[in-house]
């Protein structure tokens, strides 16, 4: 039993983690938020502009502007003077994905608030429609959860290998250059010094110093 709650402990840990935020944000100004997603990993997000006056409209001086885009700059979202919003996307390429809020410029300046959910992997399925939908017991909800994971925390794994493996070969090819650099630059210092000694011995000949 003392196992498997620390397994459960540890796939719990590795899990993906659901990002959820508040920021404020000034008339004028643009704020970004990245996220590093493997490939077809679903993603589901949703915003909201926080009222400042509860029981009216939001404001016109509080709509925003959002921006979703993919590490090769495909657009996946895009809302233009809004107050709130939701996407989903499954990630057609690996990488760092963007978030942009961008709130107009206003005279005189203000601060908008902005609740913001992104959430990645395991945690973007909708387990409750899962459940409904399958008519399953608890315990396979549960058993169903926990096989997602491990897939999920599996491929991590190779994509994070991957990645790593491309730092790998990108400093070895940073060290190479650096090395050709070293070894240039020890040579135009040798010839240099080289130029400058024969310099000195034909001034110091023709002046019959030496």
């Amino acid at each position: 039993m003392s196992s498997f709650k620390t397994l459960i402990l540890i796939l719990g840990l590795m899990s993906p983690v659901v990002h959820s935020m508040r920021f404020d944000l000034q008339s004028g100004t643009t704020k970004c938020i990245t996220e590093d997603i493997k490939n077809n990993a679903m993603n589901v997000g949703k915003y909201s502009v926080v009222n400042p006056n509860e029981g009216y409209p939001v404001p016109g001086t509080h709509k925003i502007t959002v921006r979703v885009t993919s590490p090769q700059g495909n657009n996946y979202h895009y809302g233009d003077h809004v107050d709130s919003g939701t996407f989903a996307f499954t990630a057609a390429e690996a990488g760092d994905y963007m978030a942009c809020f961008w709130v107009p410029d206003h005279k005189p300046m203000m601060t908008v608030s902005i609740d913001f959910d992104w959430k990645s992997g395991v945690a973007a399925k909708d387990w409750s429609k899962v459940a409904k939908k399958g008519q399953v017991q608890v315990m396979e909800l549960e058993l169903k959860k926990l096989y997602d994971t491990v897939t999920s925390i599996h491929d991590e794994m190779f994509y994070l290998r991957g990645r790593e493996d491309e730092m790998q070969q990108l400093n070895i090819a940073t060290n190479s250059k650096m090395a050709t650099l070293s070894f240039l630059s020890l040579l135009v210092c040798l010839s240099v010094a080289g130029l400058q000694l024969w310099h000195l011995k034909s001034f110091f000949e023709r002046k019959k110093l030496l």
